[in-house]
C-alpha cells in the first residue's frame, strides 16, 4: 500500500492511500496503529511529506563505492548523525540555498528512508524488519562548506538546514518490500542521471541498521532512518557540481516512486 499526507483545499491534513490509478482515498486511523483506508474519495490539494518524524537519525558512508570516491576507509561500525524534524521538506517544495549562513556548496544524496512502525528496543536483525512500518525515498542535502570546514568537527550542521530533508512522495508499506536490499536508486539533476546504484551495495543493511540503532536504546513510531547514499554525489566529481538556483532534484527508488523538488535561494 501507499499512504500519503495530504492536505484538503480547507487546510486539513489527513492521512490517504495513494492508488494506482492516482486516485487517492481516505484513511481513517492511525497509521502506527489501526486504521483502515474507507474508500471515500479524497480531494487532496496537496501531498505532504508522507510522514511528520519524530527523530531523523542518518548514516554516513553506507555505500562502499561512496567511501571510496571520498576517499574513505570503510567504517567498522554504522557512522551516526543527526538532522533536525525542521529539516523536513514535502514533494514538490523548494530545497533552500543557505544565505544567512551561507553554503555555495550544497549537494544532493538520494536515500532509502526507513520508517519505523512500532517502538523497537534492542531487537535483533532476525527480527528487525517486523518494526518497519514502510519505506519512502529521501534527499540529503548536504551543504559541504558547513559540514567538513565550519561544522566544528561533526556533520549535523551542514546536513541540518531548513528543506534539507525531502521525503516522499509517499510511504510505501513493508508487506510491498520484501527486501530493501535489492532497490535500484537514483539522483536525476536536470534531466540528468547522477547516482545510478543498487541498495544492495550498502555496508550495513537495513536490519544491521535497527538492530544497531536500537541497540540500548528506544527507536520510537514515527523515527525515520536515512541509510546512505551511493556514489557519484557532486563533491566528487570533477570537477564538483553543486545545487544552483532554477534546478531541479528527483529521487527516484525503484518499487516506490520519484520525489521532485526545485532549488532557490533563500531570501533574507
Amino acid at each position: 500500500m501507499k499512504i500519503v499526507r495530504y492536505r484538503d483545499a480547507s487546510g486539513n491534513i489527513h492521512i490517504g492511500r495513494r492508488h494506482d490509478d492516482g486516485r487517492v482515498t481516505r484513511i481513517e486511523g492511525d497509521i502506527y496503529g489501526d486504521y483502515r483506508d474507507t474508500g471515500e474519495t479524497a480531494q487532496a490539494a496537496a501531498i505532504l511529506a508522507p510522514v511528520e518524524p519524530r527523530d531523523i537519525i542518518c548514516i554516513g558512508l553506507n555505500y562502499r563505492k561512496h567511501a571510496e570516491e571520498g576517499g574513505k576507509p570503510i567504517p567498522e561500525q554504522p557512522v551516526v548523525f543527526m538532522k533536525n524534524v525542521g529539516a523536513v521538506q514535502d514533494p514538490g517544495g523548494p530545497i533552500i540555498l543557505p544565505r544567512r549562513l551561507r553554503s555555495d556548496s550544497v549537494d544532493y544524496e538520494c536515500e532509502l528512508a526507513v520508517v519505523i512502525g512500532r517502538e523497537c528496543y534492542n531487537v535483533s536483525k532476525a527480527d528487525a524488519l517486523k518494526y518497519v512500518l514502510g519505506y519512502t525515498c529521501a534527499n540529503d542535502v548536504s551543504a559541504r562548506d558547513w559540514q567538513s570546514k565550519w561544522g566544528g568537527g561533526q556533520w549535523c550542521r551542514g546536513k541540518t538546514f531548513a528543506t534539507f530533508c525531502p521525503l516522499g512522495p509517499w510511504l510505501v508499506t513493508a508487506d510491498d518490500i520484501a527486501n530493501p536490499n535489492a532497490l535500484g536508486i537514483r539522483t536525476i539533476l536536470n534531466g540528468a542521471v547522477m547516482q545510478d546504484w543498487n541498495t544492495n551495495d550498502m555496508i550495513f543493511d537495513v536490519p544491521t541498521l535497527i538492530e544497531f540503532l536500537s541497540g540500548s536504546t528506544k527507536l520510537v513510531p514515527g523515527t525515520v532512518i536515512l541509510t546512505g547514499t551511493p556514489h557519484g554525489v557532486g563533491f566528487a566529481r570533477k570537477p564538483p557540481v553543486f545545487l544552483q538556483p532554477g534546478d531541479t532534484v528527483t529521487i527516484e527508488i525503484d518499487r516506490i516512486g520519484q520525489l521532485t523538488n526545485p532549488v532557490i535561494e533563500e531570501s533574507l
